[in-house]
């Protein structure tokens, strides 16, 4: 299904007035709350501002708003202080803000020497750590209550574009890079453990399946989504073809083991169930910009958020997660 608003049902849209928006997540506490990380100048020059923003049955507010003097590319909820966020910046810094203090950032980590576009804070058990990546080609460890980073971590020869954690095994993270792979990292060795020439591309996004600690997708330049099962990564277990322009963002659903969605400079998001003979499920066009943040809530089921370079950030339900897959 597609169309002016592809068939999403129940849509709210926000307008960030002179911001691109580059990221967006929904809080893991509070339903109906989201962070936007944007850009002034579509990122190329200006400033960056974090917009937090609460949804209502009127639509949606702005909650708390932080400016930073460089583009914000990215943002992560912290998992263990429902008012801390993180965000990550094109000076090569990262940002911890809490919206109970309004005046600026609580911390500055600045040791990335280029754009920072990735920042993941860990969702496994007892860790309390942030994994940034940056287009200085390596990605760092960093804990919020020290001042440094932990760890760097190199191998990659092009720019880091994504840095995700894993969401079951502790200490282990996926990044996804310019140079055309996929990488695996543990946290307690220095070096890389898998190493995946995913795409005949840029790879621009990643992320884990919530449902099987093994699978993980890619999303490329080459306009594709590949999905990975790490026990054997010579070939990848699903190939999703139908954007028309570089895959940006690709998550899988927090719901649903087999379904993903994906955003795209074509301005589209796309949801696809790749156990399906059929797998494209629902294309979602209601962005007139290049599309680059996306999540898919924890709170409400079937509830998507996106935002793009056309300055709105939308929730809504798409047709297809209405109802049960």
């Amino acid at each position: 299904m597609s169309g002016a608003d592809g068939g999403a049902r129940r849509s709210q849209a926000f307008r960030l007035p002179g911001r691109h928006g580059y990221a967006v997540e929904f809080s893991p506490y509070l339903p109906g709350r989201l962070a936007c990380a944007a850009a002034q100048y579509y990122g190329i020059a200006g400033c960056g501002t974090l917009a937090v923003l609460e949804q209502n049955e009127a639509g949606i507010c702005l909650f708390r708003s932080f400016d930073w003097n460089d583009g914000l590319f990215d943002v992560t909820w912290s998992e263990n202080n429902e008012h801390v966020l993180v965000t990550s910046s094109g000076d090569g810094s990262l940002q911890i803000w809490d919206t109970a203090d309004p005046t600026g950032p609580l911390q500055v980590y600045k040791e990335h020497t280029q754009e920072v576009y990735s920042v993941d804070w860990s969702q496994t058990r007892g860790e309390q750590v942030v994994v940034s990546g940056s287009w200085d080609q390596t990605a760092k460890l960093w804990d919020p209550t020290v001042g440094r980073s932990l760890c760097t971590f190199k191998g990659h020869e092009g720019i880091i574009y994504s840095t995700i954690w894993s969401p079951h095994i502790p200490g282990c993270f996926a990044s996804a890079s310019g140079d055309q792979t996929l990488r695996i990292w543990d946290v307690k060795t220095p070096g890389v453990k898998v190493v995946i020439p995913g795409h005949q591309a840029e790879i621009l996004s990643c992320d884990w399946c919530k449902y099987d600690e093994n699978l993980l997708v890619t999303g490329a330049v080459d306009c594709s989504l590949k999905g990975w099962d790490l026990r054997n990564v010579r070939q990848p277990v699903f190939n999703l073809v139908g954007h028309t322009y570089a895959v940006r963002r690709v998550k899988f659903s927090p719901f649903h083991a087999t379904l993903l969605a994906s955003c795209s400079y074509d301005f589209t998001v796309r949801f696809w169930d790749f156990s399906k003979p059929n797998p494209l499920l629902e294309t979602v066009e209601h962005h007139t910009e290049f599309t680059c943040g996306l999540d898919l809530s924890l709170h409400n089921h079937g509830q998507v958020a996106d935002c793009a370079w056309d300055e709105l950030v939308k929730i809504y339900t798409p047709s297809c997660l209405a109802a049960p897959v």
